[in-house]
């Protein structure tokens, strides 16, 4: 598993990122996350060692842009020579996250017919209305690969209409002192609407502020993707 930021910087577009981790570090640091810039490992995917070979080694996964987002349009410059990292790392697998879904076709190369079989794309929803929003549009595209990730996810969702063609669904709470609070039932109705439908499922992290059996309870931040795995619902 590999990293690979070509850019850095976003702009909130969404109520999902009220509580964003990157704006939040950044804010620490006195750096304005709204400039978005190249960043000093933009060719990373294709770097080599002084042997000649490349950096990320054969078949790994790479997250790609999880600093920001890969249809973002102040990257629009940058983007087509990213595609062609891409695709001349056709031994790598490509996965790349968006709340900007309704971008993909202006953002994607020529050659992308039905999708490169490397590349997973990943539609990013929180709530009901977002995922009315944007799941229609991302069921349409022509990609090889589709996930669902419902992070943070601060409401309830009927995903069940939406989950034809997709390989996986990942939902996750809100990690921040002023996080909105995730129920657990929400979790498990999406999970339930997985299972329906033949989808994988990952249960990623608890939220801050959890709730089940109508009980909230505060979790530290370094337990929540630990008493994640703990509830042993993935399937």
């Amino acid at each position: 598993m590999s990293a690979w930021n070509p850019w850095r910087g976003c702009h909130n577009c969404s109520t999902g990122c009220k509580h964003c981790y990157i704006h939040k570090g950044d804010a620490k640091r006195g750096i304005d996350t709204n400039q978005v810039i190249k960043t000093r490992h933009f060719a990373a995917s294709i770097e080599k060692n002084r042997n000649g070979a490349y950096k990320i080694k054969h078949s790994q996964l790479v997250y790609l842009c999880f600093s920001s987002d890969f249809l973002l349009e102040d990257a629009d410059p940058w983007r087509p020579e990213c595609w062609a990292m891409i695709k001349e790392r056709s031994d790598l697998n490509f996965l790349f996250l968006t709340k900007r879904i309704e971008r993909f076709l202006a953002c994607v190369p020529a050659d992308w017919n039905d999708g490169y079989d490397h590349v997973t794309v990943g539609c990013t929803i929180e709530n009901q209305q977002n995922a009315d929003l944007r799941l229609p549009l991302f069921a349409q595209l022509p990609i090889k690969h589709k996930i669902i990730v419902c992070q943070p996810l601060i409401g309830d969702i009927d995903l069940e209409p939406y989950l034809d063609g997709v390989e996986l669904v990942v939902v996750g709470g809100e990690s921040d002192r002023q996080a909105r609070p995730l129920d657990y039932d929400w979790v498990l109705h999406i999970r339930q609407q997985c299972l329906n439908q033949g989808v994988s499922f990952e249960f990623r992290q608890l939220g801050t502020h959890f709730v089940k059996d109508g009980k909230l309870y505060t979790i530290p931040t370094r337990l929540l993707c630990a008493q994640a795995k703990k509830a042993n619902i993935n399937c």
